[in-house]
């Protein structure tokens, strides 16, 4: 995932409000009052009763009598995509999830609000956290509203992925099998737009000394590089000419401005693997049946992404993401920021990688990323290590969200 610190932008220059439009509901009138006070009742009853809040059934259209009016809808447009307001029992499994995990989270993502946010921040950063996951639940039901996000046309499914933070061994100068560098951000980066493409980068000899300032640290294997520059940044666990190691973070600072294209889907496309087979590991095993064509498929992919060093004193907190705050495994998300605004919670209704177990959980946009585009569409953070990656690695399912957004906020 390709990462920067970006200022959110502002939610009023992105989206403009029709109060009462012609979307209607299934719901009588009054319907939404009534489910929403039943949902805070069960939530305030399961404060008392169990430690989890119990799954909600399903949602259930109800039919619209023939002599009453359909509820009107609000809907907030989006640069590209429209929210559609919701009611909370329209969420599936909304109660069942462990609400509490999103609220550090959450304050992260206050320290850096947008300016639609700014009121409901505050009062989260003033008052005690939540005691459990169903009071999370309830100051959330207290203080936002639920919008189902679609294209303009009306699709609301899309599409979520995961991304991750490599773990790798490296060495402070080239030695032995750890020749590839790992590049800082060049000097002239911004004054050429685009700048040399990853096959000029890596073979041109005049180029290659002109960046040798700016390497940083030296991987072992070309897809090692490759996979750090895809998700943006990663750990290193760096070795000096003493033998003494390190951990440090590569965290992302630019790129050359050239478009990322799929090694796996090129793979795919020549038929050298099928569709499935088109995972990571997959490529290495394709690349260490033909090293001779190593270069050329790489190469395939223009894009270039550098890295500045970072200490990592703190091996729990994650990479910052494009909203400027550390991302939370599991609980954070890069989104299409033309879709939704860092800050964000959303809810999402997916399934767990090659699973049809329900994954539905809250999450906070604090993210972005190239491939990231469209109104449903999401990267999901796993974390950092193996696991991370295996999870990551396999996720590719349809998705639907819906976007939770401050009371009476355009």
């Amino acid at each position: 995932m390709n990462t920067k610190i970006a200022k959110a932008p502002s939610a009023s220059n992105k989206s403009k409000v029709i109060k009462k439009t012609s979307i209607s509901s299934d719901a009588r009138p009054g319907w939404r009052a009534a489910s929403v006070a039943a949902i805070l009742g069960g939530l305030l009853a399961g404060c008392s009763t169990t430690p989890q809040p119990q799954p909600l059934p399903e949602a259930k259209p109800t039919e619209t009598r023939h002599d009453e009016a359909p509820r009107q809808r609000a809907v907030l447009l989006r640069e590209r995509a429209r929210w559609v307001e919701a009611d909370w029992s329209e969420l599936p499994g909304w109660g069942a999830d462990r609400a509490s995990e999103l609220w550090p989270a959450l304050l992260r993502g206050c320290a850096r609000p947008a300016e639609a946010w700014a009121e409901v921040c505050a009062q989260a950063k003033a008052g005690a956290a939540p005691a459990d996951d169903a009071q999370t639940s309830l100051w959330l039901m207290q203080h936002l509203r639920p919008y189902r996000v679609e294209t303009h046309q009306g699709e609301a499914q899309g599409l979520i992925t995961g991304y991750f933070e490599p773990m790798l061994d490296a060495t402070r100068r080239p030695q032995a099998n750890f020749q590839v560098p790992v590049h800082a951000a060049p000097a002239d980066l911004m004054q050429r737009r685009p700048y040399f493409t990853r096959q000029q980068i890596e073979s041109d000899v005049a180029l290659r000394a002109r960046l040798k300032a700016h390497e940083l640290a030296f991987l072992e294997d070309p897809l090692d590089l490759l996979v750090l520059q895809i998700q943006g940044s990663g750990r290193l666990r760096v070795s000096d000419a003493s033998g003494r190691t390190q951990w440090v973070r590569m965290a992302f600072a630019g790129h050359n401005d050239h478009p990322y294209q799929s090694i796996g889907k090129a793979l795919i496309e020549r038929g050298e693997l099928r569709p499935g087979e088109a995972s990571w590991p997959g490529i290495r095993d394709w690349l260490r049946r033909n090293p001779a064509l190593a270069k050329e498929l790489l190469w395939s992919n223009p894009r270039y992404v550098f890295f500045r060093e970072e200490p990592l004193p703190d091996p729990a907190i994650g990479p910052r993401g494009a909203q400027g705050v550390a991302l939370t495994p599991g609980r954070s998300i890069a989104v299409d920021r033309a879709s939704i605004p860092y800050g964000t919670p959303v809810w999402l209704d997916a399934t767990e990688p090659l699973s049809n177990q329900p994954l539905r959980k809250l999450a906070m946009a604090q993210d972005t990323g190239s491939a990231i585009v469209g109104a449903v569409r999401a990267d999901y953070f796993w974390g950092w290590g193996g696991e991370a990656e295996a999870q990551a690695g396999r996720m590719k399912q349809p998705l639907r969200l819906w976007a939770l957004w401050p009371v009476g906020a355009m």
